[in-house]
């Protein structure tokens, strides 16, 4: 993978097939990001801006079919955004350059074709977006951070492999081998220091529940969430399990100073009921939907132990707990920072003279299948039934259904701001950290949040941009497989003078 610095200058990379190694000593055919800077050669490398200055991405399409890059998190036109109204198509070049002006934060990037993201994104094309800026730079000086080493980005995704090492593409399917940055049982040896994850849950529809324990106990570890979809917190906020969803951040410290050489520590995720109540509308009953999803195939990960759990991967469904990642305990340290309580400045929200927007994401049955909807709406790709005014602020109230499952829902080009939860889940209820019924993960700028059934999620945004002409955007679920159909377009007109 790799860091590579784009502040400065072009980058040229290539979206084509690629042979990579996953399991020792098997060579996984996926698709792949390449770039190459001074004779190194990058694959799905983590690509790093300085707020300010301009991206500019010569992307060529080596592939067979169609493709696009968004640019997932940040504000940008929409013809730099990656919308399926553009795509690159195999053997065409395009040119996205663009100025950074999001806040620090851990963004990322992925293709966007009409039909073909779900299919696409598991195959492999995924990577990492930094923005650096004064607060980060701060951070990194205050804790003696050095990214790759102390500072690691942690690409989560689960996958299917075949007895060969390939990567198999199953809609919807949950039994499959967890991956981070491409590696399954993946370790890190570390020294008694703070160390610093930026986590992002890349898979196509899996939840974690993401704890940190001393291996072998079960008690929670508690670290410190500094940062969200959009960028760093005002303030460290303290956690010990964090839900996320398909397309969500979070940035974590982990203050491993009063751990001794030899010890380890696991992240995990942990076990939790994945709510798909609209199995309560169809004939299969109470059924697990990602299991009926997937009947047949789960002979793909018969031969495979995940880690060191003895939990044979076949049976990794929705909710299942699992291992994710050991650290090491190889080094004692002379290090006494501490993390800054002060991160960041958030302007502080003026909600006065907000619209309010109703959203409804439910699911209906007919003689096609299981169709989700939202406002009562499936994709069409010449309809816009959201229009805004640019510079507009608004609150959206987006209503999950009862009888359906925990959607996360992403809108492009714009960060929003949770201001209210309710109707949350009890299982969650300990995880609220306001009268606003907020979560942790709440608290930050935000391009994605989990709406599980029967919530009301309120969130504000301001639709303020300096781009030329009408920007169309999107608005969907990131369940990949769902978001086809359960997406809705959305365009940002000019005001009326």
């Amino acid at each position: 993978m790799g860091v590579l610095d784009a502040s400065n200058a072009s980058v040229g990379f290539t979206a084509h097939k690629a042979s990579v190694e996953i399991l020792p000593g098997k060579s996984a055919d996926l698709l792949a990001y390449h770039a190459e800077r001074d004779g190194k050669s990058y694959v799905n490398s983590t690509i790093r801006v300085q707020k300010g200055k301009q991206l500019s991405a010569e992307f060529t399409n080596d592939l067979d079919e169609e493709t696009t890059v968004h640019w997932h998190g940040l504000h940008v036109d929409w013809r730099m955004d990656g919308h399926p109204f553009r795509p690159v198509a195999p053997g065409a070049t395009y040119r996205y350059a663009f100025p950074v002006q999001d806040r620090s934060g851990t963004y990322w990037y992925h293709p966007h074709p009409h039909g073909r993201t779900a299919i696409q994104t598991y195959s492999g094309l995924a990577g990492l977006f930094l923005v650096e800026d004064e607060d980060e730079r701060d951070l990194t000086e205050a804790l003696d951070l050095r990214l790759g080493e102390t500072d690691i980005p942690l690409l989560i995704q689960d996958k299917v492999l075949d007895e060969s090492g390939n990567v198999v593409y199953v809609p919807g399917v949950m039994r499959k081998v967890i991956l981070i940055n491409l590696t399954p049982n993946p370790y890190l040896e570390v020294g008694t220091r703070i160390y610093r994850f930026r986590v992002l849950n890349g898979s196509n529809s899996r939840t974690y529940r993401l704890a940190f324990t001393k291996a072998g106990e079960d008690e929670f570890l508690p670290y410190q969430i500094i940062g969200t979809d959009g960028g760093l917190l005002e303030k460290p906020q303290e956690a010990s399990e964090v839900f996320l969803s398909p397309a969500e951040r979070m940035d974590v410290v982990l203050d491993l100073s009063s751990f001794e050489v030899g010890e380890e520590i696991v992240l995990s995720s942990l076990p939790f009921d994945p709510m798909h109540q609209e199995h309560e509308t169809r004939m299969e009953g109470h059924m697990d939907h990602m299991e009926h999803m997937e009947m047949g195939h789960h002979h793909h990960m018969d031969h495979h132990d995940h880690m060191d759990h003895h939990v044979n991967p076949t049976q990794l469904s929705d909710g299942s707990a699992f291992y994710l990642l050991k650290l090491v305990v190889t080094e004692k340290m002379d290090y006494s920072r501490s993390v800054p309580e002060t991160l960041s400045t958030m302007p502080q929200l003026d909600l006065s003279g907000a619209a309010s927007r109703p959203i409804t994401v439910s699911m209906t049955t007919d003689d096609r299948g299981m169709q989700w909807l939202i406002n009562g709406k499936t994709h069409e790709m010449d309809e816009f039934p959201i229009v805004v005014q640019r510079g507009a602020k608004e609150i959206w109230e987006i209503h999950n259904d009862e009888k359906s499952m925990p959607h996360p829902m992403h809108i492009h080009g714009f960060q929003f701001r949770v201001i209210e939860r309710a109707g949350t889940p009890e299982h969650l209820a300990h995880l609220v950290v306001d009268e606003k019924g907020r979560l942790v993960t709440d608290l930050g700028f935000k391009d994605t949040v989990l709406v599980w059934p029967g919530e009301t999620i309120k969130w504000f945004i301001d639709f303020s941009h300096d781009f030329e002409g009408e920007q169309l955007y999107m608005f969907h679920c990131h369940i990949l497989e769902h978001e086809t159909a359960m997406m809705l377009n959305l365009k940002v007109v000019d005001s009326q003078r």
